[in-house]
């Protein structure tokens, strides 16, 4: 794990972020106090995306696309 002050860090951010991205764990302090962790994000990208794999956890009514009720459509804006 990496320490650094915030003017080290404001002027080596790119850098920082491609070594957070890799896995390292960047600590950013401030008066040497640490206030700010930089660390990669977990996301999905990585995971091949699987076609159904909401099947059954989502619904959608008959309904869906019906006009609104009018005093929920003026609510909108919705003129009327």
């Amino acid at each position: 794990m990496k320490q650094l002050n915030i003017h080290e860090a404001k002027t080596h951010l790119s850098r920082l972020v491609e070594e957070a991205a890799a896995g390292e764990e960047i600590v950013i302090a401030k008066a040497g106090k640490p206030v700010a962790r930089l660390v990669a994000l977990a996301s999905g990208a990585d995971r091949p995306r699987r076609p159904g794999s909401m099947r059954g956890k989502i619904e959608i009514r008959e309904d869906f696309d019906d006009p609104l009720p009018a005093d929920m459509a003026q609510a909108f804006g919705a003129d009327g």
